[in-house]
């Protein structure tokens, strides 16, 4: 029983260890952290190269453009690496031997899940790395990108969880790539547009405006990107204005809830689909 109990648990930690490697082969996540990281750099460079005094108000202005770089960057890395994960075992037909392997699907499921999360956070990690290089010197505020990358983090698992729903509904790995990257654009570009077309056409109230601001993961991560530079929610307009007269200073604690209830809805969806018979 001991024998069988440790090749079980063996077994079950195999699933994370292989998803991990399978995930750190994709050469598309390197290029984004690496695309992510080199831009952030430039951008501090350049910040340094026009401020005043020794890189007087450079970090503001880095920070503020990296904000931007992170809405583009972060999603597409997490939704691209959930996509795949469980499509492509799928396509592949492995999907069916692990399933005849001693463990059952939630671990299977979430050993997949922790592999793939290990990967993004190894990702970002090089991208904030190397932006973290070019902001040395910038003379900016230690916590306030501590914060940035906090906000990131828990955007990209919520981007993985996303991925992981899409990669639950397909059968092969392309269609869940293409899906990713549809959902992707919605995302960044309809979400953005849609909103400035609602505020034109319908003139809501702020208290609709945060609403439909706080439906989208992505303009969640922008609200507590902004509040952690220290920075006014006044260019977020009325909704930003009343998202801060609405919570004060608790707004940061429930921007990070939303985003955490994103990542657990996502993933609890994800595993509904792969869970419900005939999936595989």
């Amino acid at each position: 029983m001991t024998n069988q109990k440790t090749m079980e648990l063996s077994l079950t930690w195999t699933i994370p260890q292989h998803e991990l490697r399978e995930a750190l082969r994709n050469k598309w996540l390197w290029f984004y952290a690496l695309g992510f990281g080199a831009l952030a750099f430039g951008l501090a460079q350049a910040a340094m190269s026009s401020a005043g005094y020794a890189g007087l108000g450079g970090f503001g202005r880095t920070a503020a453009s990296l904000i931007n770089s992170l809405l583009l960057f972060v999603p597409l890395i997490g939704l691209t690496v959930g996509a795949g994960v469980i499509a492509g075992e799928r396509e592949r037909g492995t999907l069916l031997y692990l399933l005849a392997q001693p463990v059952n699907r939630a671990e299977i499921f979430f050993g997949k899940a922790l592999g793939a999360a290990l990967a993004v956070l190894t990702a970002l990690a090089l991208g904030f790395g190397i932006a973290g290089l070019g902001l040395a010197n910038d003379g900016g505020d230690p916590f306030a990108f501590l914060a940035l990358v906090g906000y990131a983090v828990l955007l990209a698992l919520a981007s993985l969880a996303i991925g992981f729903v899409i990669s639950a509904l397909t059968r092969k790995a392309a269609t869940a790539s293409g899906a990713a990257l549809i959902v992707w654009l919605a995302l960044v570009f309809i979400g953005d547009l849609g909103l400035i077309g609602a505020t034109l056409a319908f003139r809501p109230a702020p208290s609709g405006m945060l609403t439909l601001l706080l439906i989208n993961p992505l303009q969640v991560f922008k609200l507590g990107a902004i509040f952690s530079l220290r920075a006014t929610l006044d260019t977020l307009g009325a909704a930003g204005q009343f998202a801060m007269y609405q919570f004060g200073d608790a707004l940061p604690f429930v921007l990070m809830a939303l985003l955490f209830g994103w990542i657990v809805l996502g993933f609890a969806l994800a595993f509904a689909f792969f869970a419900r018979k005939g999936s595989v």
